[in-house]
């Protein structure tokens, strides 16, 4: 099957190398050498990366376990332009030439303005980002010029108005955020189908919440003919028209091997299974969690080196009425309030509050 959007691309999934196996606080290369390989034999060929991911270590472990291992044409890869490695246009070609340099490659299939907002779009036009995208692109080192997305559907509109050569949108969507309001998931794919641009989904089992579900909710599923929880989140992702690609941030070879099982020969939901997502959504929309994702951007700024993302999930376990079991729950007491955090936050969460929450219910 060829990718209707890009005919370079082979099927719907892609390895987003953002949640990749670790040994220690090192990425475990024998196991994502693995994970590579069986993703490629199974057909599929897009990786996904940034220069932050990993505190650095994503791109050079696509360079160990990918470029360096297979011939460039029988991939496609996406990298990032992340606002917070430069301050000026000036610094926007060398961080370019870092990241290739770390990759291991000589240009991207496809490059994107990083979670973008109302306030990065204009940080991003300030330095002339998309400009010198676009002079990248003219020079052949990269295929494709996109954006990733983190806001409100008004100001994706404006983007893609303002700059019409965008090419595809990277945006949050699962059956959970579908309707959120603060996250405007299907108003921001509304948006994309406006303008036609294709969609790469990101965020499919919204850091991993849409697998540990709430008991009630795992209930639904569990009546159903025995797909994984991940299966029922991503299909559904996978299955609305325009949608080019769905990331999976996977970090063990089972939740690879699981993946493929049910995107190599792609199917939607089922009607029987729409319903049952529909449950699980009304359930977990009930539960009043913390809608984090676990992506870290936090923890790189946290001046208290603060386990945000480890606390926010055992605040989570305790309202599912599953074991809350963390070890560095104390930290949230070191929170000095600066907000570092909440400005980098890709879901705008008031971080500061909630850690005070967090240690008040925890009992820290």
């Amino acid at each position: 099957m060829i990718n209707p959007y890009f005919d370079n691309i082979r099927k719907n999934l892609g390895f987003g190398f953002m949640r990749l196996p670790m040994i220690g606080e090192e990425v475990d290369i024998p196991q994502t050498k693995e994970m590579v390989d069986l993703f490629l034999q199974n057909g599929f060929n897009y990786f996904d990366t940034a220069h932050g991911y990993i505190g650095g270590k994503s791109e050079l472990a696509i360079r160990e376990c990918l470029s360096s291992r297979y011939p460039r044409e029988s991939f496609i890869l996406t990298n990032k332009l992340s606002g917070n490695y430069f301050s000026s246009q000036e610094e926007i070609r060398p961080l370019f030439q870092q990241q290739l340099t770390a990759c291991g490659v000589e240009y991207f299939d496809f490059y994107l303005m990083h979670a973008m907002s109302a306030k990065g779009f204009a940080s991003y036009k300030a330095f002339h980002a998309f400009e010198t995208t676009l002079e990248l692109k003219a020079e052949g080192k990269i295929r494709h010029m996109g954006i990733s997305f983190h806001d409100k559907a008004e100001v994706l509109d404006q983007i893609l108005t303002e700059y019409p050569q965008i090419e595809v949108v990277q945006i949050q969507f699962n059956f959970v955020d579908y309707e959120d309001e603060k996250v405007e998931s299907r108003k921001c794919y509304e948006i994309c189908r406006k303008h036609n641009k294709p969609v790469i989904v990101m965020e499919p089992v919204k850091g991993g919440s849409l697998v540990n579900l709430p008991q009630s909710a795992q209930k639904v599923f569990d009546h159903l003919n025995g797909g994984s929880n991940a299966s029922y989140a991503i299909r559904f992702a996978a299955g609305f028209e325009g949608m080019m690609m769905v990331l999976s941030g996977m970090s063990t070879l089972e939740q690879m091997q699981d993946n493929i099982s049910f995107m190599k020969d792609f199917q939607p939901l089922s009607q029987k299974e729409q319903e049952a997502v529909e449950k699980v959504r009304a359930i977990f929309r009930n539960q009043a969690l913390i809608p984090c994702t676990g992506c870290r951007y936090c923890t790189e700024v946290c001046p208290q080196e603060i386990p945000i993302p480890e606390i926010f999930a055992a605040l989570n376990d305790k309202r599912q009425s599953h074991a809350a079991d963390f070890c560095g729950i104390d930290k949230a007491k070191d929170c000095v309030r600066c907000g570092q955090c909440e400005n980098i936050c890709p879901q705008n969460l008031n971080i500061r509050e909630l850690l005070m929450v967090a240690s008040e219910e925890l009992g820290a």
